[in-house]
């Protein structure tokens, strides 16, 4: 399993597109095939801070969630949203249980 994690700091003024577009994305990203889980969150505090949750049953499965048409939408409308920062990582993971 993948988990893919981070944050996007983008112009505040612009969070309602934004949460549009996010919206649009990840309805289309949970019909992928291989897509455990997709979250996007605005942060309680700082208006202008999105942080992203997936999981991906494989780097198959990833890959082809960037090359999907939605994606490359996706993107476009990113770039109108004044982002200031994005850092978001892949971990690969090799085992998962019950946390206590």
């Amino acid at each position: 399993m993948l988990i893919v994690a981070g944050t996007i700091t983008l112009d505040p003024a612009q969070r309602p597109a934004a949460e549009a577009a996010f919206d649009r994305m990840r309805a289309a990203t949970l019909q992928e095939e291989g897509c455990l889980s997709y979250q996007a969150y605005h942060d309680r505090k700082d208006s202008g801070i999105v942080f992203l949750f997936e999981r991906w049953r494989s780097q198959a499965d990833l890959d082809a969630h960037f090359a999907a048409p939605h994606m490359a939408e996706f993107g476009a409308a990113l770039a109108g949203f004044g982002v200031t920062a994005m850092e978001v990582r892949k971990y690969v993971v090799s085992s998962e249980g019950s946390v206590p």
